[in-house]
């Protein structure tokens, strides 16, 4: 049987893939004018305990390739055609493993030899990265230029998960040693996200021909933008590693999607809407939008009711690996025609079936896809989007299904 392939990207399209490979989150996008952005590369070690229990999803499409390894593969088949396949932008928005990866005793060196690999250090090793950017390391690391010291909240937090092979600190300190090598050995440019800028993800080869094209970078590290001047920041007090997490909203003319990391909207002692919280705190920025992310995969402590009742999107997209994600409370709020009654749809990258067990149907009846890579498409004039589906068991990432909608 032939096997429906999703179109190649064009010129004036804007695709946003959300790639799942069962250890952690990772997102593509291709630009209109070609300029390339990855958005975090997940890598959790095989070695832990939760990724071989039916809490987490399996690695897909299988065992032949690394996560990464799968995610360079993703880029190769999928990037421009016509084009270099390169990173002109690569993103971490936070320190977590599941967005940039993890360090174990199995981790390889790089074919230099001067850092091992895993996440992000393994797709920059086997594609060129021209601009990494990443959160920074204010809160709760102290910004020594080598990683190495960290204040005693942070050790506390992560100490039962660092050994002398891996863990969150040797993966720091192997992700500074792969950016010093490539800053000096291939060019790559690295930069600390910059908050309120909309001049740090730009087009890079046609921005003459799609100027209501445009990234503000709404927060990250601690720092939100208030919505007027560009250096007019304010700190939030929430300065957990989910809330740290680099954030910002996408307009491509009359197109509007968010991405938010894993920041985070609700108190954990109790089911109250945090107020000063970063979900409260850019939902004003953001406003409505057609397409948005799930926080924190849409964990339980995510998409507060003011939240949800601002952004309002057509599209929710959460990119899971877990049976908390969605939790449920998060998810009646997703759904929940009290905060807004338009019409939307779920997407899911994996749905696991021991949450199904527990939410039951009403699952099936909100979501339009539960499991495999999730393509946004954008038209030239963002007056129509598509979201397509593809069989992420597949290593031919055929189409599984594509439906079309209008943006506000």
């Amino acid at each position: 049987m032939c096997k429906v392939k999703l179109i190649p990207w064009q010129l004036g399209l804007l695709d946003i893939h959300f790639i799942q490979t069962g250890r952690g989150v990772s997102a593509f996008y291709i630009f209109p004018d070609g300029t390339t952005l990855l958005v975090d590369a997940g890598d959790m070690s095989d070695t832990q305990t939760r990724v071989s229990t039916p809490r987490t999803s399996r690695r897909v499409p299988d065992f032949s390739r690394t996560a990464p390894g799968w995610i360079v593969e993703y880029i190769r088949r999928f990037g421009p055609h016509g084009m270099a396949t390169k990173l002109d932008y690569a993103l971490i928005t936070h320190w977590h493993d599941d967005h940039f990866g993890e360090i174990d005793a199995q981790s390889k060196l790089s074919k230099t030899g001067a850092y091992r690999m895993s996440g992000i250090m393994e797709v920059g090793d086997a594609i060129q990265i021209d601009c990494l950017i990443d959160r920074g390391f204010a809160f709760p690391i102290l910004g020594q230029e080598d990683g190495t010291m960290l204040d005693a909240a942070w050790q506390r937090d992560y100490v039962q998960r660092t050994n002398d092979d891996g863990g969150l600190v040797a993966t720091i300190n192997e992700y500074l040693k792969f950016v010093n090598y490539h800053k000096r050995h291939s060019g790559m440019r690295h930069e600390l996200f910059t908050v309120g800028s909309c001049e740090q993800l730009v087009l890079k080869y046609a921005a003459c021909d799609y100027p209501r094209f445009r990234i503000r970078n709404l927060c990250g590290g601690g720092r939100v933008w208030t919505g007027e001047a560009q250096d007019n920041i304010v700190v939030v007090t929430r300065r957990d590693e989910n809330n740290l997490s680099a954030a910002f909203k996408l307009n491509y003319d009359a197109f509007k999607f968010f991405t938010g990391g894993d920041i985070s909207g609700m108190d954990k002692s109790t089911t109250q809407s945090d107020m000063d919280s970063m979900e409260a705190h850019v939902a004003p920025l953001i406003g409505a939008v057609d397409v948005a992310t799930l926080n924190h995969h849409g964990s339980r402590d995510s998409c507060n009711p003011y939240y949800v009742r601002t952004l309002r999107p057509r599209v929710w997209i959460g990119q899971s690996w877990s049976s908390d994600q969605p939790g449920e409370d998060a998810f009646r709020r997703l759904i929940s025609s009290k905060l807004y009654p338009n019409a939307r749809d779920l997407y899911a990258t994996d749905m696991l079936d021991s949450l199904k067990l527990v939410i039951g149907d009403v699952l099936d009846e909100s979501y339009r896809s539960l499991h495999g890579h999730i393509v946004v498409r954008v038209q030239a004039g963002g007056q129509n989007y598509s979201v397509s589906v593809l069989d992420m068991y597949d290593e031919q990432w055929p189409l599984l299904a594509c439906r079309d909608y209008l943006a506000r």
